[in-house]
């Protein structure tokens, strides 16, 4: 049999622009409208307000991939943030791009792949605890500005607890932490974490901690399910110290994020917001010192000035005028030792509780000018000018000498005597130790 040949058609011509679009009419006609299961990678929300992704299966376990864009109205429309890693189901219709020659999915809508139970059930016990008032803004608690200690619970092998130490090494050094461990996910994660508030509650309990971290890293909503747990959310209500919770990245949303006293965005936030920097209270501590250290300086140039002045009524000293001086001089030197010592103590007490300055200031002054007030008392009592005043006088011989006794003298003797108002000059008639006669003419005097 002979060979007999058949003519072949020549394949059709096409233009690029005309093919992509023949193309794209078959995958409308065929497919169209798909819903579509993946991982999402490279979400990037363009200034437009467009969104352009990637989906993939998840693990890579089929290696597709399939490039999808979301366009402002439907990016728009999402109760929620999507993110690098996140499962999605996405309804839409394939097309191809035609300026690329790309096979694209415009997306239409989102959801969390298998959200949609958990997510209802999310919003059911919320609306019940929220009807409790668990999440009032009243039952909200203030963080103390300078806690004793912190608590935190989190697991210990999670990036949280890494993130928190840092901040709290780098800010507040000084504050002691305490960790409690718990899982942060899985069916034993909710009762794990209430044993761990437990034991961070005793140790408030003694006054050890004044704060507590409730942390973990971002995730999915199955990832973060420990956290809406009905009895963790009851446990944190019952808390005698304020807890924040920093669980997940800012998007992310818990309801132990609705019961705490604050709510941080993230784990190192949380930390942040529990602890200030020891730069801040060191500078306040320096000036506070600076200005007690003022205040005491001034108190003693006042007392120093009060002693002058009491001291040049004295006017010429004697002994026991000497005396008093070298005691008014020690109870000077006592008060500026004494000052001295409050200024360490006062010191001190300030690294253990900054506030406590003010107070101490105000008590130590007021201590100090009542002793100095009593200090100027017992120097004005031993003012000779006093005695003086009630009738006596103050007697010396030519040489100086204080005569105090009858046996220092002796008839016709010179004396200088100092009365209040100045000195006389006077004679010894005649030694007596009693009443002498007047001259005649003349009343009786005392002896001299």
């Amino acid at each position: 049999m002979s060979e007999q040949s058949f003519p072949v058609s020549a394949p059709r011509v096409w233009q690029v622009g005309a093919l992509c679009r023949a193309v794209a009419d078959a995958l409308d006609a065929r497919f169209n409208p798909v819903v579509v299961r993946g991982e999402i990678s490279g979400y990037n929300l363009a200034a437009s307000g467009h969104a352009y992704f990637t989906l993939k299966d998840p693990n890579g376990r089929d290696g597709g991939q399939l490039r999808c864009a979301m366009f402002r109205r439907a990016a728009s429309l999402l109760d929620f943030a999507p993110r690098e890693g996140d499962q999605v189901e996405v309804r839409g219709r394939l097309s191809v791009y035609e300026a690329r020659g790309d096979l694209q999915l415009v997306v239409e809508s989102m959801t969390r792949a298998g959200a949609g139970t958990l997510f209802e059930q999310f919003l059911r016990l919320k609306a019940r605890l929220e009807a409790e008032g668990l999440f009032d803004a009243a039952r909200k608690r203030d963080l103390p500005r300078l806690p004793r200690g912190i608590g935190v619970v989190t697991s210990l092998g999670a990036a949280a607890l890494r993130d928190v130490a840092t901040a709290l090494r780098r800010r507040a050094p000084h504050v002691p932490v305490r960790i409690a461990p718990a899982a942060v996910q899985g069916a034993a994660a909710p009762a794990e974490l209430v044993m761990a508030l437990q034991r961070l509650y005793a140790l408030a309990a003694q006054g050890e901690i004044d704060v507590i971290l409730l942390v973990r890293g971002g995730g999915s909503i199955e990832d973060l399910w420990a956290f809406n747990d009905e009895q963790l959310v009851r446990a944190i209500a019952r808390s005698p110290v304020p807890v924040v919770s920093g669980v997940g990245h800012e998007t992310d949303f818990t309801l132990a994020d609705f019961v705490a006293d604050l709510r941080a965005p993230t784990p190192t936030a949380a930390a942040e917001l529990a602890a200030e920097p020891q730069a801040n209270w060191l500078g306040a501590l320096a000036l506070l010192q600076e200005q007690l250290r003022d205040a005491v300086h001034e108190r003693l140039d006042l007392a120093a000035q009060r002693l002058d002045l009491a001291l040049g009524r004295l006017g010429r000293p004697s002994a026991r005028l000497a005396r008093q001086r070298l005691r008014a001089n020690g109870l000077a030197q006592g008060l500026q030792h004494a000052a001295a010592r409050v200024v360490l103590l006062q010191r001190q007490a300030l690294l253990r509780r900054a506030e406590a300055w003010p107070q101490a200031l105000r008590r130590d002054a007021q201590a100090r000018r009542q002793r100095l007030d009593h200090a100027a008392l017992r120097l004005q009592l031993l003012d000779p000018s006093l005695v003086l005043q009630r009738g006596y006088a103050w007697l010396v011989d030519a040489e100086g000498h204080a005569v105090t006794r009858v046996a220092q003298t002796h008839a016709g003797q010179w004396l200088r005597a100092t009365l209040a108002d100045g000195h006389v000059a006077v004679t010894v008639a005649s030694p007596s130790d009693g009443l002498v006669e007047r001259p005649p003419g003349r009343g009786r005097q005392a002896p001299t």
